[in-house]
């Protein structure tokens, strides 16, 4: 593949709290606000309590997740008395952080957030993005003691929904297992070794280091499982099969099981071999899935270095 030059990244902001009982990213931030974290070489940083009122709260969110408010047409959507919040806070961040696609937006977006699935340490970002992929592939190479991976959600630019959407360049970093409301040591240092690593990163990106290219492998979003329901009241009749419990990114085949009926009787996948994630996530029983499918492919990355002006 070619070798791509692209401009300097010098405004990032780290995000935290977009959910607010999710920890790591809360306590990161005012950790990094105690310490006036605001500039780190030639990068500018600015680092945002995404919820505020969750976050005191100590709830994901106050009338809507706010990491679904960032269409293009939820942030273009007239503000009225009856707007709820989070549409309200996402079109303020969207000022503040973005515009979203335009040249105006910070360079880079890191929005972090805890799971209560056993995905230990996640990147997620929309497209084959370049400059993100060559961060994952370094945060890789670097932290051998946790597992690192990447997931791709396949979904245009203008009907993206999270936060670090509004960024040229962003992702969401995903961190788990944690209970929501809880605060656990060895999660956070592992946010705490991410983010260094990214802004080592980017400080070597804009000194001019050349990242060589290679392959790299990806988890693409296939499709959504909902738990089996009643089909009268909807109630939930089964919960994840333990034997797919904590397997996160294990490949699931024909014939694995991946419900227990509260009766005792086993379901069981059917379809093509595909891998589990956020499974069993809290979170997402009021969005009726169970947990996602994706596809693992390979790609190939090119190597990359600043555009010199």
């Amino acid at each position: 593949m070619e070798h791509i030059f692209l401009l300097p990244l010098s405004r990032v902001a780290i995000c935290g709290g977009t959910h607010g009982n999710e920890m790591s990213g809360i306590y990161m931030i005012r950790e990094m606000q105690r310490r006036q974290v605001e500039k780190s070489s030639c990068v500018s940083i600015t680092t945002v309590l995404s919820n505020p009122p969750s976050v005191d709260a100590c709830r994901r969110y106050i009338d809507r997740d706010l990491n679904r408010c960032f269409t293009d047409d939820l942030l273009s959507a007239p503000i009225t008395d009856s707007t709820p919040y989070e549409l309200r806070r996402a079109q303020e961040l969207n000022a503040q952080l973005g515009p979203k696609g335009s040249k105006e937006a910070v360079d880079l977006l890191v929005d972090i957030h805890n799971t209560t699935a056993n995905l230990g340490l996640c990147l997620i970002f929309y497209c084959f993005d370049w400059v993100t992929l060559h961060i994952y592939k370094y945060i890789q190479s670097k932290m051998t003691s946790v597992p690192v991976r990447v997931i791709q959600l396949d979904i245009p630019l203008a009907e993206a929904y999270s936060l670090e959407s509004v960024a040229k360049h962003g992702f969401a970093m995903e961190v788990g297992p944690q209970p929501t409301g809880v605060l656990r040591a060895d999660l956070f240092n592992m946010v705490k070794e991410a983010l260094d690593l990214t802004i080592e990163w980017v400080q070597k990106f804009n000194s001019g280091n050349i990242f060589e290219g290679g392959e790299v492998e990806t988890y693409c979003l296939t499709k959504s499982i909902d738990y089996p329901r009643d089909p009268t009241t909807g109630e939930l009749t089964a919960a994840i099969h333990p034997e797919l419990q904590d397997n996160d990114f294990k490949v699931l085949r024909p014939g694995d099981p991946i419900f227990q009926s509260f009766s005792g009787e086993t379901v069981k996948h059917e379809g093509e071999e595909l891998y589990p994630f956020f499974v069993n996530e809290s979170a997402y029983y009021e969005k009726n899935i169970a947990f996602h499918l994706a596809r693992k492919i390979t790609i190939s990355v090119p190597s990359l270095s600043v555009k010199k002006e």
